[in-house]
């Protein structure tokens, strides 16, 4: 399991409509965002390739000025509790 988070910057005119198209996201969750347009997006991915593909679909939405991976981290189940 992947986690990765990034931070979305719209433009603030279009902040809702960009919201709105990331809600639209699979695996993906808006956690916070500014009013300067400004968010902060989680996804929970099966691989770092699907991490890759929704920060480039997240890049092609109008509206967005750029997403950049503010972190990432690879979870294993070795030594989880059943």
């Amino acid at each position: 399991m992947h986690i990765a988070s990034f931070v979305v910057h719209a433009r603030p005119e279009q902040l809702n409509a960009v919201l709105a198209n990331l809600r639209l996201l699979n695996d993906l969750e808006v956690h916070q965002h500014s009013p300067e347009g400004k968010a902060v997006v989680v996804i929970e991915a099966t691989d770092e390739q699907l991490i890759m593909q929704r920060i480039e679909q997240i890049n092609a939405l109008p509206g967005v000025l750029n997403a950049a991976l503010i972190y990432h981290e690879c979870l294993s189940s070795e030594g989880a509790a059943p």
